[in-house]
């Protein structure tokens, strides 16, 4: 996952809109390092409405911006920011009065202070800056307006002044000078390459909810550039009028510029149009009948999938949070998707980039819980089976399968647990189970990898003594939490695990796994897949040489014998997996199903390939003493290690 730019989105783009040949700075984005010292840092907000500018100030410990420049917005309070031992912070505040939206750019995030609304009748805008405020050792060093240094020195404040200016005329303005770029889904591969001017301003219609209001439809305009069919429709049921009680009217506001709303998504974008519904004064919720929003869009390919989603505030009312909770997606083809949401806020669709959805997850996960439960069962059946066996057998190979079938146990059982996990215990839970489920699969690999070893010694070293069955022990079992100790020290790297669906991308299936994280996925590449790419090399290789030792004895002529041999090897020596490596292009549904049903039944095929070797021993009187330690390993393959 790439890190995140210094520069944020939103403020690369709006600066485009307002740097144009001959355009003036109607926007402010003042820059600077906040010199502050090592104790908690806080973040005091105080705007309102009017025109009188704004100031920005700090000290040791507080940064405070306040001010009237705002057309709607009204905000007072204060925010604790994240500490740490470094005694500066970058930052960047930007005010784009024709959104009349104020953001803050600092700690490596974006903070809304005040949220885009509709065009405006007047726009506080051409800030221009005040006089300085005296030098201090804590306060704001290196500042710069758009770019431009101001000076060097640590001052304590900065002020801005503002005047009004008409919206409207502003607004076009900057649509004939902007110059043409290309749309968002260009960014998304190059899927739609076709250059347009987008609108900056935001487009707004509201309605007043009367006695007999019947609900509202309402259609976006087309600005100019913007292909006709990408528009929006919104369709407001009468039940939000009974909902609200302090307020008669309804606003509905189209965003066409949504790089104001891309902030905190890496591996996700939002596409073309952002709705915003409010009605004011009011938080509306869980609405008895739902708003329905058509979003009319370009083709979206088919390996992204989208779903509709809702700006969350709930969790920090200042970044941007996008979530599917109260809102049901509807596709209606490649182009159109309908979103079924019971409350207001801003709405939008969103194409998820990677991870990339898993298509017929239902039956998938049908096929690996029987797969699981089955293994489970089957391999508790094997290893009572092979604790008895130990008893009267001297067979060098029995505590190998005895620990592969205890690993499988371990693998299989929790494995059919963890989405119950993840749904009870929630993300506190997932760090320990997901730590756990990593330890049993290191170590369930682990133990085929010494099948694989054990079977070269034999073959090989028939004169050489095999090492000391506790060795064994330590290798499968005490070796793998080793990785798995020195990952959970690390942090971050264990937790809750989305799967999304193809079918349906807002109801995730949740489990216990690693996370979706740049050092996550670091971690899963250099212990599971290095870990599986040696074992199934290796086991390939063993696989060749085992049946070339034993091609030409008479029992292989038999061909129940031969497959018997083949299949029951390529379970211990774990070479089905070998199938994860080969998942892309036209046979990946094919190849998906059938690892899903080979590793998932692979305990299962275990035990039955031992019972049914044991059964043939038997029928054929026990020759050779099933295998004993202190004959032939070549005489004796078949029966020991097929």
């Amino acid at each position: 996952m790439a890190p995140p730019p210094p520069v944020s989105l939103p403020v690369l783009l709006l600066w485009f809109f307002c740097s144009g040949e001959g355009a003036s700075d109607t926007d402010l984005r003042f820059c600077g390092t906040w010199r502050h010292g090592s104790d908690p840092l806080t973040l005091r907000v105080s705007v309102a409405p009017g025109c009188s500018g704004v100031s920005v100030s700090a000290n040791r410990s507080l940064m405070s911006i306040e001010g009237r420049v705002t057309a709607r917005c009204r905000r007072s309070e204060v925010l604790t920011l994240d500490g740490g031992p470094r005694q500066e912070t970058p930052f960047c505040l930007h005010w784009e009065p024709l959104l009349d939206q104020l953001t803050l750019q600092i700690r490596g995030g974006v903070r809304t202070l005040c949220w885009p609304s509709s065009l405006q009748g007047s726009c506080c805008t051409h800030l221009s800056h005040g006089p300085n405020a005296p030098q201090g050792p804590h306060g704001i060093s290196n500042a710069t307006v758009h770019d431009d240094i101001i000076t060097h020195k640590t001052l304590t404040a900065y002020m801005f002044n503002g005047s009004y200016i008409d919206c409207k005329a502003l607004c076009d303005q900057q649509v004939q000078s902007s110059a043409p770029h290309h749309r968002l889904q260009d960014a998304l591969g190059g899927q739609w390459a076709e250059p347009v001017v987008q609108h900056p301003c935001a487009q707004s219609s509201g309605v007043e909810m009367k006695e007999d209001f019947q609900g509202y439809n309402v259609t976006s305009s087309v600005s100019e550039g913007v292909s006709a069919e990408s528009r929006v429709t919104i369709q407001i049921p009468p039940a939000l009028k009974r909902a609200a009680k302090k307020a008669n009217t309804v606003v509905c506001t189209f965003f066409t510029n949504n790089s104001l709303f891309q902030e905190g998504l890496h591996q996700a974008r939002v596409l073309d149009h952002v709705v915003g519904i409010s009605v004011e004064n009011e938080v509306i919720t869980h609405l008895p009948e739902p708003i329905r929003i058509g979003f009319h869009h370009d083709v979206i390919p088919e390996p992204l999938t989208r779903r509709c989603v809702s700006w969350d505030t709930r969790t920090d009312p200042l970044k941007v949070t996008w979530v599917s909770d109260g809102c049901d997606t509807r596709q209606g083809g490649p182009g159109f998707t309908e979103c079924l949401c019971n409350h207001l806020t801003y709405f939008s669709i969103l194409v998820q980039l990677e991870p990339r959805p898993v298509c017929h997850l239902v039956a998938l996960t049908s096929i690996t819980s029987l797969g699981c439960a089955l293994s489970t069962i089957s391999c508790l059946g094997l290893v009572v089976f092979l604790c008895k066996k130990s008893r009267r057998s001297k067979e060098q190979s029995i505590p190998i399968h005895l620990g592969l079938a205890v690993s499988f146990v371990l693998l299989n059982g929790l494995f059919f647990f963890t989405g119950v996990l993840a749904n009870v215990g929630g993300a506190g839970v997932c760090v320990w189970v997901a730590a756990v489920l990593h330890y049993t699969l290191l170590s369930a690999l682990t133990w085929m990898g010494i099948e694989v070893f054990h079977t070269f010694w034999l073959v090989y070293m028939v004169f050489s003594p095999a090492p000391r069955p506790h060795l064994w022990n330590v290798l499968g079992f005490i070796l793998p939490a080793g990785p798995v100790i020195v990952l959970v020290a690390v942090g971050d790297i264990y937790g809750l695990r989305e799967v999304l669906p193809c079918e349906d991308v807002s109801s995730p299936y949740l489990m216990c796994w690693m996370k979706d994280t740049s050092r996550a996925w670091l971690a899963h590449y250099l212990t599971n897949m290095t870990l599986l790419f040696i074992l199934v090399a290796s086991g390939a290789v063993m696989l060749f040489l085992v049946h070339r030792e034993i091609r030409t004895r008479d029992e292989w002529r038999q061909n129940r014998v031969a497959f018997l041999s083949i299949w029951g090897l390529s379970c211990l020596f774990g070479t089905t997996w070998g199938l994860t490596f080969l998942d892309f292009g036209p046979l990946s549904k094919f190849v998906l199903f059938f690892s899903c049903i080979l590793n998932s039944f692979q305990g299962f095929f275990m035990m039955l390939r031992f019972y049914i070797l044991d059964w043939m021993r038997r029928r054929a009187g026990g020759v050779a003493s099933s295998g004993s330690s202190t004959g032939s390993a070549r005489q004796h393959m078949l029966q020991e290690k097929s």
